[in-house]
């Protein structure tokens, strides 16, 4: 949060699966800037405004421990 507004959100799941519709339908409801669906896998891609990355790969990009 910055501001007290939320920067972004993040769905984790084991699996590189399409984006939930729970989530799409949190996205088009709220006015976040960035959203990101974590996973194990290796696949990095961006499905409907949502990126689909690798968890690892969020971290760095984050500068998260």
């Amino acid at each position: 949060m910055r501001d007290g507004a939320p920067l972004f959100a993040v769905e984790c799941k084991t699996g590189e699966r399409d984006v939930s519709r729970a989530f799409k339908y949190f996205k088009e409801r709220t006015s976040m800037p960035r959203w990101f669906q974590v996973h194990l896998g290796k696949t990095d891609r961006l499905i409907q405004g949502v990126r689909v990355l690798p968890f690892a790969q969020l971290c760095d990009e984050l500068h998260l421990p």
